[in-house]
C-alpha cells in the first residue's frame, strides 16, 4: 500500500467517524399512511426508556387510534405551542421547549408537516434540522410519497399531487432509515376497520389512494429509496476500509426548457443517488429568443435541481453538442441524460440530430435517452390508432426517397446506361415498400416511373419516348416496380401476422400459467379478468352466481366498468343459453359489454363481460383470442369446482371416520370404567356387612381408580375440543425444564408405583418460556403411554438435551415398538391399532393432545425407533432468549 493510498484511506475513515458522530436522525419510513410508522417509533422509544435512556415525546399525532395513544403511556410528552392564525388557535411543535429540555432522544412525528404561518420555520423538517444541530438525537416518521424527488412519480401513480414534501438531501442526515410496510390487502383491511382514518374519510381514501395497484407501486418506491441509502452507506464504509469501489463520475442532465425538464431533473437525481455520484443540470443558451413559458420552465427546473442537492449551470454557444461535450470533459462528466430531442425531419434523415452528434463524438461518455411518460402514452396511441399525421409522414418519406434516387441517378448517369439506372429506382421502391404500406409503395413506384421517364429516357425532360426499346424498358420498369412493392409489402404483412400470432400464443400461455397457479375459483376469476383486460386491451369483468343465486360481478379489472341494466339482462341471457350476447351480437345489443359464457350447456359457470373503448368492434384476431381465453377460463373454473367437490368429499369421509372412531371410543372407554364402578358399588351396597374390611377397601380403591380414569378421559376430550377450536390459552412463564420433568414423573409414580424411570438431564439450568402446566401434561401423556407398553422390570428413560436453538425431550421405552409406516399416525385422534395409546386402558387421545399442546408452543412431536427395541417419542421446543436480569 502506497503512502498516498494510506492517507486517502485514513481521510475516508476519519470522515466516516465524524459523519457517524454527527448523524443523530432516525427515520421510520412508511410505504403509505397507516402502515404503523408512529407505532413502531413509539415501540422503539419504550424499549429505550426501559433501558434507562432519556426519551421524550416532542410531538406525536395519534389520529384517534387507541393502540397508538396507549403507547404514549409512561413517556414524557412536551406541551405543544399554541399559535393564533386568522382568528383560530392551532397547536404546533415547540422547538424552544425541546431545546430547553434537551433529552437524549426526542420523538417528533410527521416530518413533512407544514407549520402554521407565524412559526419559527415553514416546515417541520427545518425544526428537526435545528434540533440536530443542537446535538439532540431525533426519531421521526415519514411516508415515501412526501420525498421531493418522487413527487412526479407519486402524482403519476395515484393521480394526487402531494403538496408537503421533504428534500431528499435531508435524508442524507439520517443515521438509520427503518422501512415500515404492510401488504396491500392487510393495509386495506385496516382502513376498512377504521384503524387508519375515520369511516367517512376511509371510504374516500379507498376510492382514490388506497388501491392495490397504488400501494404496490408505493411499496416499490419505498424499497428503492431505502436500498439507495443502504448502498450509499455501504460505499462509504468500503472506502473507509480501503476496499475497492466503483469510479465516481459526475452525472449531467441536459434540459431544453420543454415540458419534460423537471422530470429529467428528478431522474438525474435518482440515478446519481444510486451511483453515489455528484450531479448537475445544464441548459445551453444558443441566443435564440425564448418565450416566457419556456424560460419559466428552465428557471423552475434549475431551482428544483438546487433544492435536490445538484448544481445548475447555463452554457452559452451556438452548437449545443459542442457545448455539452466541452463542459462534460471539463467537469469530469461520465453520463449525460437527455430527453427526447426535437429535430426536424431532414436532420433525423441525415444523422444530424443532437443525439447522433453526441453518440459519434462522445464515445467516452454514457448517453441515456429518457422518454417522458406523456410521450410514451402518445407513442402507444399513435401505434394503436395510426393517425393521419403518420400517413402524411409515410408519403413524405416516400417523396424524399424518390428525390434521393433521382439525385443518385444523375450522379451515375455519366457511368451507367439508361437501363441500368432503373436499378437505382427499384432500390428506392424496395426501401419504401419494406418500411411502409402497399399504397405508399405504389405511390413511390409511380413517382420513380415518372422521374425515370422524365429525366433519363430520351427525349429527356419530357414524358414522350422516342425509341420503341425505351418504351419497353420503361413499361417493364413500372411492372417490376409494382411487383417488387407488392412482394415487399406482403413480406411486411407476413411479419405483422407472425407478430400477431406470437402475441396470441403469448397471451394464452401467460393465462394458462396464471390459471395453473390459482388455488380456487375466486383466484381463477381474478386472474381471468386481468388477463382478458391485458390481452384484449379492454375492460373486463367476470360475473358469477352468489349464495343466493343472484348474478353479480365477482372480478373486475377496472373500477370504472359498471354493469348497467342492459348489461345485466344480456349477462343473464348469455348464461342461461350458453351463447354470446350483448354488444357486437344480435341478442340484446343495446348493452355496452360483449357477454361471453363460461362453461357449457350443462354446466353454467358464469359470464365474461368485455367493454371496448368507444364501442369499437374488435377485429377477427381479438375475437378469436377472446373466445380462446374465455374457454380456458371456463375449463379452469370447472377444474376448481371439481377440486372443491373432491375436497368436500374427502372432508366428509374424514369426518365420518372420526365420528365412527369417536362413537367406538366413547362406547368402549366410557362403558368399561362405568361397568367396573357400578359393579364394585353394587357389591358394597349389597354385601357391606358380609365383606371383610380388606375386600371393602379393595372395592373402594377400584371405584376410585376407575373414576380417576374416567376423569382423565373426559379431560382429554375437553382438551381436544379447546385445541380444535383454537381457544386454548397460553399463560407463558419462565420455568426450568428439569422441574417439568420432575413434576411429570411424580404424577406418573401415583399410577405406576413399581415403574422405574431413569433421567438424564443437562448439567446447566435450561429455561423455557412456556405454559408449564401444558408442557407437563404433554410429557405426562407420553410417559403414561410408555409405561403401559414397557415390559415388567424394564425402565423408561427420559433424556433432556440442548441442540442449537432447540430443546429435546426423549422418552424411550423397551416395548414392542411401532412399525415405521404407523409412526406418524399414532398422533391421530382415536387411532385404533394395538400400538399407540390405544392400550386396553387407553383413550386414543393422549398423543393427539400432546401434539396439539406442543404445536401451540411452536414445537413438534415425532415417533422414532428405539435403541434396538422399543420406541422413542421426541418432543422438540424452541429455546427463547434468556430473560433480562
Amino acid at each position: 500500500m502506497t503512502e498516498a493510498s494510506r492517507d486517502a484511506r485514513a481521510d475516508a475513515l476519519l470522515d466516516v467517524v465524524q459523519e457517524d458522530s454527527s448523524r443523530r436522525l432516525k427515520i421510520f419510513l412508511g410505504a403509505a399512511p397507516g402502515v404503523g410508522k408512529t407505532y413502531a417509533m413509539l415501540s422503539a422509544a419504550r424499549e429505550l426508556k426501559r433501558q434507562g435512556i432519556d426519551v421524550v415525546v416532542g410531538l406525536v399525532e395519534t389520529h384517534g387510534r387507541a393502540e397508538t395513544a396507549a403507547m404514549l403511556e409512561g413517556l414524557e410528552v412536551l406541551p405543544r405551542l399554541t399559535l393564533n392564525y386568522q382568528g383560530r388557535d392551532f397547536t404546533e411543535f415547540d422547538v424552544d421547549a425541546a431545546l430547553a429540555r434537551k433529552p437524549a432522544i426526542l420523538l417528533v412525528d410527521e416530518l413533512a408537516h407544514r407549520n402554521v404561518p407565524g412559526s419559527r420555520h415553514e416546515r417541520r423538517w427545518q425544526d428537526i434540522a435545528e434540533l440536530l444541530d443542537a446535538g439532540i438525537e431525533v426519531y421521526t416518521a415519514l411516508n415515501v410519497q412526501h420525498l421531493e424527488s418522487l413527487n412526479d412519480q407519486v402524482r403519476r401513480i395515484t393521480g394526487i399531487t402531494v403538496r408537503e414534501t421533504v428534500p431528499d438531501a435531508f435524508l442524507d442526515r439520517a443515521r438509520d432509515i427503518v422501512l415500515i410496510d404492510l401488504p396491500p390487502r392487510e393495509l386495506i383491511g385496516r382502513l376498512r376497520q377504521g384503524k387508519v382514518y375515520v369511516p367517512e374519510t376511509a371510504a374516500a381514501a379507498l376510492d382514490a389512494f388506497f388501491s392495490p395497484t397504488n400501494l404496490g407501486a408505493l411499496r416499490e418506491l419505498a424499497v428503492d429509496t431505502v436500498a439507495g441509502h443502504v448502498d450509499s452507506d455501504l460505499r462509504e464504509h468500503m472506502l473507509a476500509r480501503g476496499s475497492a469501489m466503483p469510479v465516481r463520475r459526475r452525472v449531467m442532465a441536459a434540459i431544453d426548457g420543454y415540458a419534460q425538464s423537471e422530470y429529467l431533473v428528478r431522474i438525474a437525481r435518482r440515478i446519481a443517488e444510486r451511483r453515489s455520484a455528484p450531479w448537475s443540470v445544464v441548459f445551453v443558451d444558443t441566443g435564440a429568443p425564448l418565450d416566457n413559458a419556456r424560460r419559466e420552465r428552465v428557471d423552475t427546473a434549475m431551482r428544483l435541481a438546487r433544492r435536490l442537492g445538484g448544481d445548475a449551470t447555463v452554457l452559452r454557444g451556438h452548437a449545443i453538442a459542442d457545448e455539452l461535450l466541452v463542459h462534460a470533459d471539463r467537469e469530469g462528466v461520465g453520463q449525460i441524460i437527455l430527453g427526447r430531442t426535437r429535430e426536424r425531419l431532414l436532420a433525423r434523415i441525415f444523422g444530424r440530430s443532437l443525439t447522433q452528434q453526441l453518440l459519434r463524438r462522445g464515445a467516452h461518455l454514457e448517453l441515456t435517452i429518457i422518454a417522458t411518460p406523456a410521450e410514451r402514452v402518445r407513442a402507444r396511441r399513435r401505434l394503436r390508432l395510426m393517425p393521419a399525421r403518420g400517413r402524411r409522414d409515410e408519403y413524405i418519406f416516400a417523396t424524399v426517397v424518390t428525390a434521393l434516387a433521382i439525385g443518385l441517378a444523375f450522379i451515375a448517369d455519366r457511368y451507367l446506361s439508361v437501363a441500368n439506372l432503373a436499378l437505382i429506382f427499384l432500390t428506392g421502391v424496395m426501401i419504401v415498400a419494406v418500411r411502409t404500406r402497399m399504397a405508399v409503395a405504389m405511390y413511390t413506384a409511380i413517382l420513380c416511373f415518372i422521374g425515370y421517364n422524365f429525366f433519363f429516357a430520351p427525349p429527356r425532360y419530357t414524358l414522350a419516348i422516342s425509341n420503341p426499346d425505351d418504351v419497353l424498358a420503361v413499361t417493364l420498369f413500372l411492372l417490376v416496380a409494382l411487383i417488387c412493392s407488392r412482394l415487399a409489402t406482403r413480406l411486411a404483412s407476413q411479419v405483422e401476422s407472425l407478430r400477431a400470432a406470437h402475441d396470441y400464443s403469448h397471451a394464452l400461455l401467460t393465462l394458462g400459467q396464471r390459471l395453473a397457479a390459482s388455488a380456487d375459483a375466486d383466484g381463477v376469476r381474478e386472474v381471468g379478468a386481468a388477463a382478458l383486460a391485458h390481452g384484449l386491451r379492454c375492460e373486463a369483468a367476470i360475473l358469477s352466481r352468489d349464495v343466493e343465486h343472484h348474478l353479480q360481478v365477482s372480478a373486475n379489472s377496472s373500477r370504472t366498468l359498471n354493469m348497467s341494466t342492459q348489461d345485466m339482462a344480456a349477462a343473464e341471457w348469455c348464461e342461461q343459453h350458453a351463447e354470446p350476447a350483448g354488444r357486437f351480437t344480435d341478442t340484446l345489443n343495446a348493452a355496452r359489454c360483449w357477454m361471453l359464457p363460461l362453461g357449457t350447456d350443462d354446466r353454467h359457470l358464469g359470464v365474461a363481460a368485455l367493454h371496448f373503448e368507444n364501442g369499437n368492434s374488435p377485429d377477427t384476431e381479438r375475437r378469436s383470442l377472446a373466445l380462446a381465453m374465455v374457454q380456458d377460463i371456463g375449463q379452469a373454473l370447472e377444474r376448481a369446482r371439481l377440486a372443491s367437490e373432491l375436497e368436500g368429499a374427502r372432508v366428509q369421509g374424514e369426518t365420518e371416520r372420526l365420528r365412527n372412531a369417536l362413537l367406538s371410543s366413547v362406547s368402549h372407554d366410557l362403558r368399561s370404567p362405568l361397568a367396573s364402578m357400578i359393579g364394585s358399588a353394587g357389591t358394597l351396597s349389597s354385601y357391606w356387612d358380609q365383606l371383610p374390611a380388606e375386600e371393602r377397601q379393595e372395592l373402594l380403591g377400584a371405584i376410585l381408580g376407575e373414576g380417576q380414569r374416567l376423569d382423565r378421559y373426559i379431560q382429554n376430550l375437553l382438551d381436544m375440543t379447546r385445541l380444535g377450536h383454537g381457544t386454548l390459552k397460553l399463560n407463558r412463564d419462565w420455568t426450568d425444564a428439569a422441574e417439568i420433568v420432575g413434576s411429570a414423573i411424580t404424577r406418573l409414580r401415583k399410577l405406576f408405583p413399581e415403574l422405574r424411570v431413569d433421567t438424564l438431564l443437562p448439567g446447566e439450568t435450561v429455561l423455557l418460556f412456556v405454559h408449564p402446566a401444558l408442557i407437563e401434561q404433554a410429557l405426562f401423556n407420553i410417559l403414561e403411554n410408555a409405561a403401559r407398553f414397557s415390559p415388567p422390570g424394564e425402565a423408561v428413560r427420559v433424556i433432556v438435551r440442548v441442540a442449537g436453538d432447540r430443546l429435546f425431550f426423549d422418552v424411550v421405552d423397551r416395548g414392542p415398538g411401532i412399525p415405521e409406516e404407523e409412526r406418524a399416525r399414532i398422533f391421530d385422534m382415536f387411532y385404533s391399532v394395538a400400538r399407540g395409546d390405544r392400550a386396553p386402558q387407553g383413550t386414543g387421545l393422549g398423543l393427539a393432545i400432546c401434539r396439539g399442546m406442543i404445536g401451540a408452543h411452536g414445537g413438534s412431536v415425532e415417533a422414532l425407533p428405539g435403541d434396538g427395541v422399543g420406541t422413542t417419542i421426541r418432543i422438540s421446543l424452541p429455546l427463547p432468549n434468556p430473560p433480562a436480569p
